[in-house]
């Protein structure tokens, strides 16, 4: 019945259950609205899975085809399609959404129904970016994703959240003018079309590559986000009430790095040749200096954000190794750390609920009173840092694999982040969790709830699924991934 709509039902049936959340009313109906966003977020994820059911894994070809006219003076569409690398992503994010609105359930008690709807719309607009083969269609849901997380940060949000939503507001929207620049001037180059498709053939000149490449890495690098334009992140990150946290790191990371595998790499192959150097430097920083940056934290929240941004270097850096087994490696390890990275944030959350502090210090013995919470935190320490049989290993060494053909010295670096990762994890995970009990308030402390127990398992389910048996997740995006790497080998010089 709706075989020809599910890009469609993707996008907007999260964003209309939000408006419906919006209408439940002000705090005295708080139960309804609960339970109408969790609807929402499950029919949200329901509708998604036809994607996988009916996907053609043997076909790099776009599937799923939506196209309609929406500005037709423009030559602008309302066209929609998916392919191996842009499905799993998908995916992820109705599945997180679930989560998101389960874990908000009793900890949020103020502004119930504008939180849950936040979540929801935010979630319809990023599968909008990620479903997106209308450069303007991209740009408006790549902006408007943008609102409701500068409202979840500035609202619900710890002392400083307005400093740290104003800072995240400003640095994406700095980065995205310059990426409609880029869509504008394609636009003309293109004979009139905002195609995406059809900016990957649309021949450039080597200066108008090198401008557009820095405009589209400054856009995307933001948000992945790169070393040195990513110091809004642990601020939006401590700031973030618990589900703001899992969202920006299991998902609006993402975004960036998606823009360079449907932007950057099949529109500028030569400027992305030209300057592979450039963006392997910064990776392999992100990597090695965060890494280190992430030991010295006393806030868990803060070196969970400093985490993912050496985790979000390995990505770049497997896209930029221009080998099915590095790009492969990059996805993966994206949607890895959607998963590490949300449990990690709802351990803290967890943690906070309780104790309402996120500092080291102020834990120690855990274990003692909360047994299975600190073995659901193990495995994700273990993930985080990298342990063979869970997903954080699997990208990681697929990368670490591409890098040595390439050059041995960038794989010995990006291979620091295995000692770094294990060093900075366990570091605070021994001293939350093991040792005896320092703080009286620790002493009265409860394990973990059904609802909680919940979040955690299919999470553990997840990380431990994917460590043990990739292969289904990289059979979906190896065609797809084997087709931009053979068109991103033509050059586009005239």
């Amino acid at each position: 019945m709706f075989g020809q709509s599910i890009l469609s039902l993707v996008i907007w049936v999260p964003i209309l259950a939000g408006v419906a959340v919006l209408a439940t009313g002000s705090d005295r109906n708080a139960a309804l609205a609960r339970w109408v966003a969790l609807a929402g977020a499950l029919l949200g994820f329901i509708v998604a899975i036809p994607l996988v059911t009916g996907f053609d894994t043997g076909t790099s070809a776009m599937q799923f085809v939506e196209k309609a006219a929406w500005i037709p003076a423009f030559n602008i569409h309302y066209h929609l399609g998916v392919d191996g690398i842009s499905m799993p992503l998908i995916l992820l994010n109705s599945f997180i959404t679930v989560l998101v609105v389960i874990a908000g359930w009793q900890v949020i008690q103020d502004k119930v129904a504008q939180y849950m709807a936040a979540f929801l719309i935010m979630s319809g607009l990023i599968n909008g970016v990620f479903a997106s083969l209308d450069g303007i269609l991209f740009y408006v849901f790549f902006e408007g994703m943008l609102i409701p997380l500068y409202l979840i940060v500035g609202v619900w949000g710890g002392p400083n959240r307005v400093y740290a939503a104003f800072k995240f507001f400003l640095y994406t929207l700095l980065g995205s003018l310059l990426m409609l620049v880029s869509m504008i001037y394609l636009y003309f180059q293109s004979g009139g079309s905002f195609d995406i498709q059809t900016w990957h053939t649309t021949t450039l000149g080597m200066t108008a590559q090198t401008l557009m490449f820095f405009a589209f890495l400054l856009a995307f690098g933001v948000k992945v986000p790169m070393w040195p334009v990513h110091t809004w992140l642990p601020d939006a990150h401590v700031e973030a009430p618990t589900g703001g946290s899992v969202v920006l790191a299991a998902v609006t990371l993402k975004v960036g790095a998606y823009g360079f595998l449907r932007f950057i790499l099949p529109i500028l192959p030569d400027a992305s040749a030209e300057y592979a150097w450039f963006v392997i430097a910064l990776s392999l920083i992100a990597v090695a200096y965060i890494g280190l940056v992430a030991l010295a934290q006393s806030d868990m929240k803060k070196l969970i954000a400093y985490s993912s941004i050496a985790h979000m270097g390995f990505v770049t850096l497997g896209f930029f190794m221009f080998s099915p087994l590095g790009v492969e490696g990059g996805l993966v390890q994206m949607i890895s750390h959607g998963f590490v990275s949300a449990a990690l944030f709802l351990c803290i959350g967890v943690m906070y609920d309780r104790l309402h502090s996120r500092q080291i210090k102020d834990y120690g013995g855990l274990v003692n009173r909360m047994p299975l919470f600190a073995a659901f935190f193990m495995l994700f320490a273990m993930a985080n840092a990298g342990l063979p049989a869970t997903s954080g290993f699997v990208g990681e060494f697929m990368v670490i694999m591409a890098a040595a053909k390439v050059n041995f010295w960038f794989a010995f670096v990006a291979a620091t982040t295995l000692i770094l990762g294990a060093a900075y994890t366990l570091w605070m995970y021994k001293r939350v969790v093991f040792g005896e009990v320092t703080n009286p308030r620790v002493e009265e402390l409860s394990d973990i709830n059904a609802r909680e127990i919940l979040l955690l398992g299919v999470l553990a389910v997840c990380v431990l699924a994917m460590g043990l048996y990739p292969r289904p997740l990289t059979d979906v995006m190896h065609v797809s991934v084997v087709d931009l790497l053979a068109h991103v080998a033509q050059s586009k010089l005239p």
